[in-house]
């Protein structure tokens, strides 16, 4: 039969109060930063119930009995000295200010009995002395007033000590740990241990916790409930802001430049600047501006725009849409909203704006005047997200509209064409290019004829087979003008990348031949080239300048190019401005902008 294990008596009072400390919002953090040592031999053979030791450790005496609330004071006692570091024995001169350290710590004794019995936490136990011979006073106040006298009876009983000492100071080292000091670690989880403990007092009275120790408490501050408020009553952005997280550091404000809010795709953060005094519908059209940011995906439709123009366009559609469908409440200072933009989109506006360059530039969005409130990868810390965020957030946005339009009813015409456009697959490039050849290149005829044999001949040569061709007269006048930019800017890559492209789909669409023009800062005539040929390789002239209008202007007029053949301008979009006449598109690589308002088609090659 197995040994019965003995019962601790002593560990079962003492460890509920232990938990109660641990409970305790105001304790419970510093708690966590000291040792309590309850198997110290020396202790027991002293009279004290327990001491706090400068190298944070508490040492308890297991041979003294007490109630968990009284041994749970004595805890939160011994913690005091640690809060308010009643070690330091010098001033900021590095001089002695107490000689007398004994009278120094009754002091301290007697300012931390008068703090827990004014919060009134705990059981204090019988040994307390709750009458204090002074008038509540500092710990330097009521040492000063403690040095002329002789200590007495009166003195006693402040402390969890037998006599009248109850702290030691063990070396001059045990006032820092490495690079860090005791003293201002202390003070600082004091002070957030106290902040929380208010705020879980408000909480217990506002309904949100049941008692001020309630582990489950969380803090909720304005923009937090707004994003809760999202999540439960706007399905819309509900998914979005459920995937954010909330950041509300003055000094990461400060040391970002956000006066207002800010938005981190790549982080999944919005900043939200306290200092700006946001009522709680203030906070909920911010976020859901910031949140529109993301899902409308406006940092990659920026395109080669210029970034703060573009943010500018794309604050006054945002703002536009969230007062009409009446989300929060627009802030009180001066906000991007213009009702003679309203049924534009972002691309829209921002060609209206860029005609007022000086006027919009002093113009402020959330972040501030001049900043974009849409934080790049360069602008905050980047990493590398385990999901793709694009997909990601065009799924959330578009899953959030079916859930609106089911529960809470119509949005804005914009903003669902928005949504709905931005959650189809885009058009690859290749694909747009090959449907602008066949606006102008239909398919031809095909015609038997014997003058060629077909491939198949040389494996049977007996039997004779036709191959089929296009009409010869068909091909007459079926060709296009390209004109490339050979500028210095323009990459080798480019150039093999887009004139591939072109060469192939050109031969795929019987064009036997193409009116070619290379162009820096003059016009260089190739004249007309098989299709095989250009993709194949062509031999570049130029790499000078970028003036693109003289290659233009000699296509156009040509006598032996036909009056009605498109053209397709190839560039790196660092160009000047140019106008074509006739049927035309462009072709820029991916990311960049062209610097004017084109009139033709533009694909944005890979």
């Amino acid at each position: 039969m197995a040994e019965r294990k003995q019962k601790d008596i002593w560990l079962e009072h003492f460890q509920p109060g232990y938990d109660l400390v641990l409970k305790n919002p105001i304790f419970a953090p510093l708690l966590r930063h000291v040792h309590v040592n309850t198997n110290d031999a020396a202790i027991r053979e002293t009279q004290d119930f327990a001491r706090c030791v400068s190298s944070r450790t508490i040492r308890v005496n297991r041979s003294k009995r007490l109630m968990p609330e009284e041994w749970a004071y004595v805890l939160a006692h011994c913690l005091m000295h640690y809060a308010l570091w009643h070690f330091e024995e010098k001033d900021e001169k590095n001089s002695y200010i107490r000689a007398d350290p004994v009278k120094w710590n009754v002091a301290c004794d007697m300012y931390v009995t008068r703090f827990l019995g004014e919060v009134k936490l705990f059981t204090p136990p019988v040994f307390v002395n709750a009458e204090f011979p002074f008038p509540p006073l500092s710990e330097e106040e009521l040492y000063r007033r403690l040095m002329p006298l002789e200590l007495d009876e009166s003195h006693r009983g402040f402390s969890t000590g037998a006599g009248y000492t109850d702290m030691e100071t063990v070396s001059k080292r045990d006032y820092y740990y490495g690079t860090r000091n005791h003293k201002r670690d202390f003070a600082r989880i004091f002070e957030q241990a106290l902040t929380d403990a208010v705020s879980a007092a408000v909480s217990v009275a506002a309904g949100y916790a049941e008692s001020i120790d309630d582990t489950s408490f969380k803090k909720i501050s304005p923009a937090e409930r707004a994003r809760r408020w999202f999540v439960n009553c706007y399905p819309l952005l509900g998914a979005l802001a459920a995937s954010f997280k909330i950041v509300e550091d003055p000094g990461v404000c400060m040391r970002e430049e956000i006066a207002v809010a800010a938005v981190s795709e790549s982080l999944s953060t919005i900043f939200f600047n306290p200092g700006r005094g946001l009522t709680e519908d203030e906070y909920r059209f911010v976020m859901a501006h910031e949140l529109l940011h993301v899902g409308l995906r406006h940092q990659s439709r920026c395109q080669g725009r210029d970034p703060y123009l573009w943010n500018v366009a794309c604050d006054y559609v945002i703002n536009g849409w969230l007062v009409e469908m009446g989300v929060g409440a627009i802030p009180s200072f001066e906000t991007l909203f213009d009702n003679s933009f309203k049924g534009m989109s972002a691309e829209q506006v921002y060609d209206v704006i860029v005609t007022d360059i000086r006027r919009f530039r002093k113009l402020a969005t959330l972040r501030g005047v001049g900043l974009s409130d849409i934080l790049g990868e360069g602008e905050v810390r980047f990493y590398k997200a385990p999901i793709d965020l694009d997909e990601f957030y065009r799924r959330a946005l578009n899953d959030g509209l079916e859930y609106h339009k089911a529960s809470r009813g119509l949005l804005p015409s914009g903003l669902e064409e928005e949504i709905r456009a931005l959650y189809r697959a885009p058009i690859p490039w290749d694909v747009e290019l090959a449907r602008w050849f066949d606006r102008f290149f239909a398919p031809l005829e095909k015609r038997r004829t014997y003058a060629r044999l077909s491939r198949r001949q040389a494996s049977t040569p007996d039997i004779v087979r036709p191959r089929t061709v296009p009409a010869t007269d068909a091909l007459d006048g079926r060709t296009f003008g390209v004109v490339i930019d050979t500028s210095g800017s323009m990459g080798r890559y480019m150039l093999a990348v887009a004139l591939g492209a072109v060469a192939g789909y050109a031969d795929s669409r019987d064009v036997p031949y193409a009116r070619v023009v290379f162009c820096d800062a003059a016009a260089y005539d190739a004249g007309y080239m098989p299709t095989d040929a250009i993709m194949g390789g062509v031999r570049v002239k130029g790499r000078g300048g970028t003036i693109l209008q003289p290659g233009i202007d000699f296509l156009e007029r040509a006598e032996d190019f036909p009056k009605d053949g498109p053209i397709l301008i190839i560039t790196d979009a660092e160009c000047d401005n140019f106008t074509v006449k006739r049927e035309h598109a462009i072709m820029i690589p991916k990311g960049r902008r062209l610097p004017f308002r084109p009139k033709g088609e533009v694909f944005a090659f890979e």
